[in-house]
């Protein structure tokens, strides 16, 4: 059997409500590493929004996330019916 690894979440992470739509912001790294941090969004129908890229902090995670949500709006992470994964 393959162990698998811990993850290390960051303060960051948490749920994230904007125009009545709230979503859950994961920001996580393997535990005890010093591995970038990767960025998951998983919306109210359980959509999953994932960057591709690490981050070198989790606050530059956090901040990418929030910039998403100033320039897209937080409904952009609910528009994606075709697709059950939307890469950023």
């Amino acid at each position: 059997m393959m162990k698998k690894s811990k993850l290390e979440h960051s303060d960051f992470a948490g749920e994230f409500t904007d125009d009545g739509v709230t979503v859950l912001v994961d920001i996580f790294r393997k535990a005890g590493s010093t591995d970038g941090w990767m960025l998951e969004v998983i919306d109210q129908e359980e959509g999953l929004t994932v960057w591709e890229e690490p981050f070198p902090t989790d606050k530059e995670a956090f901040e990418e996330f929030l910039a998403t949500v100033e320039r897209d709006g937080i409904r952009s992470f609910l528009e994606e019916p075709e697709a059950d994964v939307s890469v950023h």
